[in-house]
């Protein structure tokens, strides 16, 4: 298995960002998130467990650190909370497969964390500059993952009804040296195995940050992207609901919506994207 995160460096970061991090609001939309889709569950959870680099976030409910292996006993919880560590994990497969193995039968899974077009900006800014002023690249931001490669992880891990969604978030900052600042007060800054061991050159960081000023600029301040992705499934038991079989659907998905169905050489209606090839 290939090292992706330095656990040392990381652990560093987040002390330094405190139990409770200064610039805690991707933290806080995340819990608040979980918060409302557990109000949605028709479940009542009295064995919930939260993972998570920031426990004190979390108040009186049980946290154990994102460590590998997980200390979850087998079958002891009704609720796993895998909540912003999974992009940070070496393998994010097997943290989702201890977890299903800590829940009872019919126990939830729900699981929050960054996903791909995460710093896309920020990203873009440094491989130009560095390109540019070095001839190379150099790990700085984490290759999070997509969310239709995540959606596969949780059917791979043995949970049942699956599902896989994102919210994406669009920051304000004055610059990007803001919002590097923001990253290491919320624990986030780099912690790659393979990043740079030196300080960063004053005149790569200067390079850097005139192209994100005049490539992702909203006039007086840029902007920086933030997805969070949502992951749920449930530890199989035998009366859960059953998904529909591949072609069982007694009704068009159209005629739900009281739309139009669109043949293979009819032209898009005005306002749709053209169906990918």
């Amino acid at each position: 298995m290939q090292t992706l995160t330095d656990r040392t460096a990381l652990a560093a970061h987040r002390a330094r960002a405190g139990d409770i991090p200064a610039a805690g609001f991707l933290h806080d939309e995340a819990r608040a998130e979980v918060h409302e889709r557990l109000t949605e569950v028709n479940r009542s959870f009295t064995a919930p467990v939260v993972v998570s680099g920031h426990g004190a976030l979390w108040g009186d409910w049980p946290v154990v650190p994102d460590d590998d292996p997980l200390a979850l006993p087998p079958g002891a919880h009704d609720l796993v909370v895998h909540a912003m560590a999974l992009h940070w994990a070496d393998d994010p497969l097997g943290q989702i497969i201890q977890s299903r193995r800590a829940l009872a039968p019919d126990g939830l899974f729900l699981g929050v964390m960054l996903g791909g077009q995460t710093l896309r900006e920020l990203r873009a800014a440094f491989a130009e500059a560095e390109t540019a002023l070095t001839g190379g690249l150099s790990p700085r931001v984490a290759p999070m993952a997509e969310i239709r490669d995540l959606g596969g992880l949780l059917q791979r891990a043995g949970l049942a009804l699956p599902v896989a969604d994102s919210v994406p978030l669009t920051v304000r900052y004055r610059s990007a040296r803001a919002l590097m600042h923001d990253l290491r007060d919320m624990g986030e800054n780099n912690a790659l195995a393979g990043r740079s061991r030196s300080f960063t050159r004053r005149d790569l960081l200067a390079r850097a940050e005139d192209i994100y000023a005049r490539r992702f600029s909203d006039g007086d301040h840029v902007t920086a992207t933030f997805e969070l992705i949502f992951l749920a499934g449930w530890a199989p038991h035998p009366d859960q609901q059953k998904p529909l079989r591949p072609g069982s659907a007694s009704a068009r998905l159209a005629e739900a919506l009281g739309t139009a169905e669109l043949g293979a050489g009819d032209p898009p209606r005005p306002g749709t994207k053209d169906p990918a090839p």
